[in-house]
């Protein structure tokens, strides 16, 4: 959670892949519902496929009745952390820690769409950038870019 110049609290869900340690989501919003959950997951589980399972807080946007219902119809596991025990949920704590101290804790958003665009900027270069001790130094999903053919390589009449 942050706020933006006027005051108001936002909140962010973010989605990190615990073995490749990429960040596939970051929600910005006033409030979450278990409606932009299943919103974002579903999302996800057609462009990444299918977890096994799922690790979260307690949130009430998570334990949700609708949410833990249509997770258990497409054969999702669920791993909640107990209160009061981020130690549990090391890797995403771990990048809310990194999410804090590079980017929230360095200023403030003016507007919610300001605090949108930085994010997803940040969450971009995050993953494709920024380098990870525990990944070799290396990204966890570098960009690939494609050569360009250089011009001299065209042949001439």
């Amino acid at each position: 959670m942050d706020r933006t110049a006027d005051g108001r609290a936002f909140r962010m869900l973010t989605i990190v892949d615990e073995f490749t340690r990429e960040c596939l989501a970051i929600d910005v919003s006033r409030k979450l519902t278990s409606e932009d959950i299943l919103e974002r997951l579903s999302a996800l589980f057609v462009r990444q496929g299918v977890p096994d399972n799922i690790r979260s807080d307690n949130g009430s946007e998570f334990t949700a009745t609708r949410v833990r219902e249509w997770l258990g119809r497409v054969g999702v596991k669920t791993l909640s952390i107990e209160p009061g025990s981020p130690w549990e949920n090391g890797y995403t704590e771990s990048f809310n820690g990194k999410l804090r101290d590079e980017l929230l804790a360095r200023g403030v958003f003016d507007t919610l769409l300001e605090g949108k665009v930085l994010i997803e900027r940040w969450r971009k270069g995050y993953n494709t950038v920024r380098p990870h001790s525990s990944l070799g130094y290396r990204p966890p999903a570098p960009e690939s870019r494609r050569p360009c053919p250089l011009a001299s390589a065209t042949p001439q009449p």
